[in-house]
């Protein structure tokens, strides 16, 4: 269990409230895992807050869906300001109605492809089961200032994306094993540059 405050914990089982109900209407996590939202989903998101680097530069979470891990990092890191990225309007309603129901004022929602996102240089981007590493170094290179940080959780092929990221990308990589899922891998990655011209 990652530490964080009573009032954290409280936000964290309000959004966790908010989740479940609007998920009987629209599909934010499959319906096999409310019963284990808390372990599956929000414990998943939470072992990402101590390997975020230090500091407030803004951060973003691109793909969010049901905010998994933006919202939650958002609002266990209330100085942060974080840009949570979601293409299907749906869900950045959602994730709109948390920010405004937990009074999460270092949110911003934007309900559109992470493509035509426009953002200030970043600090941090995360993104969890959205696309192969080495498209997400892709948006994490348009993205993140100099010196910025990706987190992305990453299940069984963590290795074998990073070897097919390797003919693109050059960067540094550092590998924190998963505490809630023995096969998975944390990647924490810096320096990311495109090989070649």
């Amino acid at each position: 269990m990652t530490p964080v405050s009573r009032e954290t914990a409280g936000r964290l089982d309000a959004y966790a409230a908010l989740l479940l109900r609007w998920n009987a209407r629209i599909n934010l996590i499959a319906p096999g895992d409310a019963a284990q939202f808390r372990q599956r989903h929000v414990e998943d998101s939470l072992q990402l807050l101590p390997l975020l680097p230090a500091g407030t530069a803004p951060g973003t979470d691109i793909g969010s869906g049901g905010g998994l891990p933006g919202m939650v990092l958002a609002l266990a890191d209330p100085r942060r300001p974080w840009h949570l990225v979601e293409a299907d309007r749906r869900k950045a309603a959602f994730l709109q109605t948390v920010a405004g129901e937990l009074e999460a004022a270092n949110v911003s929602v934007h309900a559109r492809r992470i493509e035509d996102v426009s953002l200030p240089p970043l600090g941090v981007l995360t993104a969890r089961a959205l696309a192969p590493l080495d498209i997400l170094l892709g948006h994490a290179a348009r993205l993140l200032a100099p010196g910025g940080t990706a987190l992305f959780p990453k299940g069984r092929t963590a290795e074998a994306e990073l070897t097919q990221a390797a003919a693109t990308w050059t960067m540094t990589t550092e590998r924190f094993p998963s505490r809630t899922d023995p096969s998975a891998t944390l990647l924490r990655i810096t320096g990311i540059r495109r090989v070649g011209p």
